[in-house]
């Protein structure tokens, strides 16, 4: 793992100093062979999927899990669009001159070596790969051994295509251990590696942040809230709902609890039952949502807490947006939260007192994804607040360098 991480480091500055079209040469070089390759790689994930059936699996992990051609052209066409976005390497972000005649530029350098940890999601090797590599950054992949036999065989197109390119294949590395101390050696590399960024379940996520010497970009969980309004558009509210929660139900953006203002219960409950009963969404219900809704059962504690990612959903009922507001802070993840109204300074208020990365009007948090919002692929998303927030795309996996030009100034 050292000798990995040395020859991501070399491989870094080589990456820093190729130019835009080299790189997005390689990344368009690399989504063709992915395509052209896809049957070795759904064969690997078809072992994967195996070994995941044999240990009983839930349905929501077999689906990060899971590969299929239309996926794999998927994330080979998230590099086309990631080669086709503005690469944030050089930019100028801010200039002045000093009283003494000094120039100042800020310029987005590379942050230089990304330790990306994750889980299941096969998808996450090539989305990681291909971000680091348009922003000029090596990357060391220690992916879970659930997905090793996809993530080997997606890494080894990789190498495959790099090779003929100008970007060193040693530029993506994969950690083959299975071994738990593999991660905390790479958490404690601060000589070799400029930052981890952790991708999974919230033990995952807390192992990384409690125990990395390395920087930490924290991605997190998704406990995402819809708040139904008094004034919410009953058909909005309810596509909304059915979206954010059956979409993909396995995602960290998908909806895992309703709170509902009980005016709008009180008229819409009839519209409200049939959908959840259309959609096979099980609730876990408040007192008034139970006594409502014939199918809920009793929310405990947890369940205001829990990210099914399933099509179970906590439905909680309150008396106006402060509650809502209140329970949202206490129990969201600061990932993606909603509100659906009519009124606009509702809606306002509520977009300036919710703590969350990202914010919807009368729209799905399923938008909270690289590519849904233009990122063309992301390596997760940041709900932390210091450095990058939401979306960690190009621009995130960059940092400032300062460069002074000046005609003999001294101080």
């Amino acid at each position: 793992m050292t000798e990995q991480a040395i020859q991501a480091k070399k491989a870094s500055r080589v990456l820093a100093a190729l130019s835009t079209e080299v790189k997005n040469e390689a990344l368009i070089h690399v989504a063709d062979q992915l395509e052209a390759k896809y049957e070795a790689i759904l064969k690997a994930n078809e072992a994967d999927l195996q070994k995941g059936r044999e240990k009983g699996y839930d349905d929501a992990y077999m689906d990060r899990l899971s590969l299929s051609k239309n996926r794999v052209f998927s994330f080979a066409g998230g590099l086309r669009k990631v080669a086709g976005l503005p690469d944030p390497v050089g930019e100028v972000s801010s200039s002045w001159t000093l009283e003494n005649g000094l120039d100042v530029e800020a310029v987005r350098v590379p942050l230089g070596v990304i330790g990306m940890i994750y889980e299941a999601r096969p998808n996450v090797t090539v989305d990681a790969a291909g971000l680091a590599l348009k922003s000029g950054n090596a990357v060391v992949l220690k992916g879970g051994s659930s997905a090793l036999s996809s993530n080997k065989a997606i890494v080894n197109v990789i190498h495959e295509a790099l090779d003929e390119t100008a970007i060193p294949k040693e530029a993506v590395q994969f950690i083959e251990s299975t071994d738990r101390s593999a991660v905390n050696e790479l958490l404690t590399m601060k000589e070799h590696i400029d930052v981890i960024i952790p991708r999974g379940g919230g033990s995952l996520i807390k192992t990384v942040v409690e125990n990395a010497t390395v920087p930490v970009l924290e991605t997190g969980v998704g406990n995402c809230h819809l708040y139904i309004d008094a004034e919410a558009d009953v058909e909005k509210a309810l596509a909304i709902l059915v979206n954010a929660k059956t979409d993909r139900p396995a995602v960290c953006n998908a909806l895992e609890t309703a709170i509902i203002h009980q005016d709008w219960l009180n008229e819409h409950k009839d519209a409200l039952i049939e959908t959840l009963l259309t959609h096979n969404i099980a609730v876990h219900g408040d007192d008034t949502a139970v006594k409502t809704i014939p199918h809920a059962i009793p929310a405990t504690e947890e369940d205001w807490a829990n990210e099914y990612l399933s099509l179970d959903l906590a439905v909680k009922v309150v008396s106006g947006l402060d509650d809502a507001i209140d329970h949202i802070n206490e129990y969201g993840t600061n990932h993606s939260e909603a509100i659906v109204t009519e009124n606009k300074q509702t809606a306002r208020t509520f977009m300036t007192q919710v703590d969350a990365a990202a914010l919807y009007h009368n729209a799905s948090t399923r938008f909270t994804d690289g590519e849904a919002l233009g990122f063309g692929a992301e390596i997760g998303i940041s709900t932390q607040k210091l450095h990058a927030r939401g979306p960690v795309g190009l621009p995130s996996l960059t940092t400032i360098k300062y460069i002074m030009s000046g005609d003999g100034q001294v101080r």
